[in-house]
């Protein structure tokens, strides 16, 4: 069924055509159409189930370390992960707020159902979008000036799309095989069926495909677990939430706690006992999985010496029973996965209602990309998500968003949204895909941005607001609760600036003491004093939390932003340096060979992407940089 020519495309039944096609209605999917509709442009979004919509297959929590500055950045750019979650979630905390302002992070447990529910429902209020059920398995293409261009798709039915563009956002779809011991079997995630053909379609278009694998642990029945014997994980009620869009007047939100226990040697001798029936290790298993997220069997492996492992019991919504079992990901039998779990404290009587398992599936290596997410075998052609080789659903959510937009903006004749390094994680993500490539699911984590004290969860708005208005990517609303919130932090620290905070005060108030009067702003900067307390002191009134936030933050790091601010700006000079593209590298004298190989594989856009390759040298930049004067 794979590698329908153009030849051919005439005698397929047209159903439809649209500017922009998404196959793919997952977290990718759903952000890539719903950015190409706010363009304006036609969209299609085409689903193998709508059921399956917005599924979250594993975890139900969105956000956590870095991801959850993506789920922010994604709302800054008009995407909708941070709406329908704050509406659906049942638990939410800000994580790492005993550390630096550079790691800290929202996250919050979902309604898994609702989210989809409220998803699907967002995405039909969306004007210029269909949605449609059916199996891709054909990408269709046509002559270009330099390479294929995609002009459809062909689904099992043999109905045909036209299209102008086409984003892929396939997940673990594509060939997906579930593995439970020597059980394997051909299956998308959840029990939901596999893409079949959509692999053969694209190597036949040339691309080189991987395949690599990943894993969900079990759900357990809620009415089987002890809680008295967990320790209790409640959340945060004090009305936090990923949106910059203020939360629906009356909105009541429910906060369910989850609860954490541990693994002991019993149940690592019930694991241990049964290893060789692992097909991680039997050799079933071929695909490469995540490094930082290793099943219960391969933490033992590597943590010999470990006494227990952390498992969190996380609810999957407030209309079902299942629980979610955090930290205890698996490929062994069922009959083995009962074996181990009953030895945990909480779990001595659990009943699981659905097995843990392993999925491998294809992707797409993402060196084939460029940075706005289109393919370099076929014009016109975007892949976002798990395809690309990334783990995660704030991931594929960003990446989505970006592809959508790229596709939209390219049928409009405007300029791309590239982002950098500097401005978002997503430039960050981007840049290490299509640069570095994967030899693991990618996930993304805060020591992975170098500029990571610019990056906060806190400032995505500020970052990323404006750019996205200017290309109609946001609405007039989002752009004026920006600029509002920019006044009120400049005049409150022009005001603070002013204030004088006397000795005397400082003393009364319970304040670290000062030798003399001092000006409130300087005082802020303090690690002991907050912005609250000043305000208290001063008798001022304050500005809402978001505002003070920046306020606090601001003075307290002010050293250390102006610090990685002029990196930036050495940074900028190397990027500003454009590199042409379909460059012979290989006939460029003084190059290293592998650094050749590399730059010919990759075809930088600029000197300082060109740095960033594993195997380029600052000596070969240096001959880059002769090069490209010689021009």
């Amino acid at each position: 069924m794979a590698g329908l020519s153009d030849k051919n495309v005439n005698d397929c039944f047209v159903a439809g055509e649209y500017d922009v096609v998404v196959i793919g209605a997952g977290h990718a999917g759903c952000e890539a159409a719903l950015a190409a509709a706010r363009l304006g442009v036609s969209t299609l979004l085409i689903t193998l189930s709508m059921d399956s919509v917005a599924l979250a297959p594993c975890n139900p929590s969105i956000g956590g370390p870095a991801k959850g500055v993506i789920v922010r950045e994604v709302d800054a750019m008009g995407g909708a992960m941070g709406k329908i979650t704050d509406l659906t979630q049942i638990q939410i905390r800000l994580l790492n707020t005993s550390k630096g302002a550079a790691v800290q992070a929202l996250r919050a447990q979902i309604d898994k159902k609702a989210y989809q529910q409220t998803m699907l429902a967002y995405l039909q209020a969306q004007p210029g979008l269909d949605i449609k059920q059916g199996e891709a398995v054909d990408i269709l293409t046509k002559p270009g000036p330099e390479r294929p261009l995609v002009c459809g798709v062909r689904l099992r039915t043999g109905a045909t799309y036209r299209c102008r563009r086409l984003v892929i956002t396939s997940g673990t779809y594509m060939k997906g095989s579930v593995i439970m011991g020597s059980c394997a079997y051909p299956s998308g995630p959840a029990g939901y069926p596999p893409s079949v053909y959509l692999s053969d379609s694209l190597r036949a278009l040339g691309f080189e495909l991987g395949r690599f694998k990943t894993g969900t642990p079990a759900r357990v029945d809620k009415n089987t677990l002890d809680f008295s014997r967990m320790e209790e994980q409640p959340g945060d009620t004090s009305g936090l939430h990923f949106s910059y869009q203020p939360l629906p007047a009356g909105l009541q939100r429910p906060s369910i706690s989850c609860w954490l226990t541990y693994t002991n040697q019993a149940t690592h001798e019930a694991i241990l006992q049964n290893m060789h029936r692992c097909p991680l290790y039997s050799g079933l298993i071929k695909g490469i999985g995540p490094r930082y997220c290793p099943s219960i069997e391969d933490k033992l492996r590597r943590f010999p010496g470990r006494e227990h492992h952390q498992l969190f019991l996380e609810p999957e919504g407030l209309n079902t029973n299942e629980y979610y079992v955090q930290g205890m990901s698996t490929s062994l039998p069922e009959d083995v996965q009962y074996a181990f779990m009953r030895t945990i404290p909480g779990l001595e009587k659990v009943k699981i209602i659905r097995p843990a398992y392993a999925i491998e599936y294809d992707f797409v290596l993402p060196t084939q990309l460029w940075r706005t997410l289109e393919t370099k075998p076929v014009a016109g052609l975007y892949t976002a998500g798990q395809i690309n080789g990334t783990s995660g659903y704030e991931e594929a959510a960003g990446q989505g968003l970006l592809a959508g937009a790229n596709a939209a903006l390219s049928l409009l004749g405007r300029d791309p949204l590239v982002l950098s390094r500097s401005e978002a994680y997503l430039g960050v993500l981007v840049d290490d895909l299509v640069s570095k490539g994967v030899t693991e699911p990618y996930r993304m984590f805060t020591s992975l941005a170098e500029y990571r004290l610019l990056l906060r969860n806190d400032n995505a708005d500020a970052r990323l607001t404006e750019k996205a208005y200017k290309l109609d990517l946001t609405d007039e609303a989002a752009y004026q609760r920006l600029k509002q919130k920019q006044t009120a932090a400049a005049a409150e620290r022009l005001a603070l600036e002013s204030a004088v905070i006397s000795a005397e005060g400082a003393d009364g108030a319970g304040l670290p003491h000062l030798d003399s009067n001092i000006r409130a702003w300087e005082y802020l900067k303090r690690p002991e004093v907050s912005y609250a307390q000043i305000c208290q002191l001063l008798q001022r009134e304050q500005q809402p939390p978001e505002v003070a936030e920046q306020l606090d933050i601001e003075a307290k790091y002010t050293g250390y932003i102006k610090k990685q601010q002029a990196q930036v700006e050495r940074f900028a000079q190397l990027e500003g340096k454009k590199l042409p593209r379909n460059v012979d590298y290989l006939q460029i004298e003084g190059l290293s060979l592998e650094a050749r190989q590399k730059l010919a594989a990759v075809q930088p856009e600029n000197l300082g992407q060109a740095g960033r390759i594993t195997g380029v040298s600052p000596a070969d930049i240096a001959v880059l940089l002769i090069w490209l004067k010689s021009l």
